[in-house]
């Protein structure tokens, strides 16, 4: 959602009143009440021309949206078994419906990463890839840098040699959380973990981390830490851009941290974004590298990592086309 969309959620979230505001973030992911939180709190005053804009719009857009059943997963399970007969149909049913056997992971998205990784800590490298998978990588890359090194390496192998979920993977994982998966024998294998989820964990470590993971992956499988690195896209990738995905991603970064982000960048890198840039944004933007003085390695590598989120964002909706770092490929 940009920012445009996440004030008028807010704003129409703000006029619902507290009540009705909390039943409907029972329904969001943890990232979205974080942002519609952060939003909320941004927005001190709005002109009531605003508010009465926002609630037309949602009661247009309401009234074209109707329920058709009123049990979905009852209505799935009814219309599979008469089409399929019984047992076709619960082989269906298990897997369309097993994103609800998933709650004791997905409870773990409203923790912060130092505290699930506090409660993986002692637990074996396959549990805790097994639990990773599930998480979005930014999550999981963050829960990662509060290992061992040894730990974190042992878990980044197991990642990216995953190739599904077993059942009986997923019944150990009772044993890390108090709520866990109802009926485990029952769930069908899930196409999770492999090279690219993997690639994607590393690519938000930070370079130092990256390194080391890398590194203790090739001495063990050579093979598999080229895979990896041919699915990573980082910062220096972004050179690979069209101009069309490049001025899509520029119109979602802040000012601000495109100069911090451009400070650890090469000339090449910088020369792209003036070139997709209006000859006056770009003579702003090289006075206002000049005049910035040193910027920590860490808040370089930071806004770098948030640059590449967009762009995966953007990635998966379809705006842009990924390269990798294998010329040949793409993800």
């Amino acid at each position: 959602m940009d920012e445009q969309g996440l004030e008028d959620a807010a704003i129409f979230l703000m006029s619902l009143g507290e009540e009705e505001a909390a039943e409907v973030f029972k329904q969001l992911e943890p990232k979205e009440v974080q942002g519609l939180g952060e939003t909320i709190a941004r927005l001190k005053t709005v002109p009531r021309e605003r508010v009465e804009t926002v609630i037309h719009r949602f009661t247009t857009e309401a009234v074209e949206i109707g329920t058709l059943v009123s049990d979905t997963d009852e209505y799935v399970k009814g219309v599979l078994r008469r089409a399929l007969g019984d047992e076709k149909a619960n082989l269906l049913i298990d897997r369309i419906l097993q994103g609800s056997d998933i709650a004791g992971i997905e409870s773990l998205k409203w923790m912060d990463p130092g505290s699930v990784a506090e409660l993986l800590r002692n637990e074996h490298p396959q549990i805790v890839a097994a639990i990773l998978v599930h998480l979005d990588p930014d999550m999981a890359s963050g829960v990662l840098k509060f290992f061992s090194d040894r730990h974190r390496n042992e878990v980044m192998i197991r990642i990216a040699t995953l190739d599904g979920i077993q059942p009986s993977a997923l019944k150990d994982l009772n044993e890390v959380m108090s709520r866990v998966l109802a009926g485990g024998s029952q769930i069908r294998r899930q196409s999770l973990g492999g090279v690219k989820p993997a690639a994607e964990i590393i690519n938000l470590m930070g370079s130092a981390l990256e390194t080391s993971v890398l590194d203790y992956i090739r001495e063990s499988d050579g093979d598999l830490a080229q895979k990896i690195m041919d699915n990573m896209f980082v910062f220096d990738d972004l050179i690979k851009l069209d101009d069309k995905g490049f001025q899509a991603l520029l119109k979602e970064v802040q000012t601000e941290s495109l100069i911090i982000a451009l400070k650890g960048a090469s000339p090449e890198i910088r020369d792209k974004v003036f070139k997709n840039m209006s000859s006056r944004a770009a003579e702003t933007l090289r006075e206002d590298l000049e005049s910035r003085g040193p910027v920590r390695l860490s808040e370089v590598e930071g806004e770098q990592k948030e640059m590449l989120k967009i762009v995966r964002r953007l990635a998966d909706e379809g705006q842009i086309m990924l390269s990798s770092g294998a010329d040949d490929d793409f993800v």
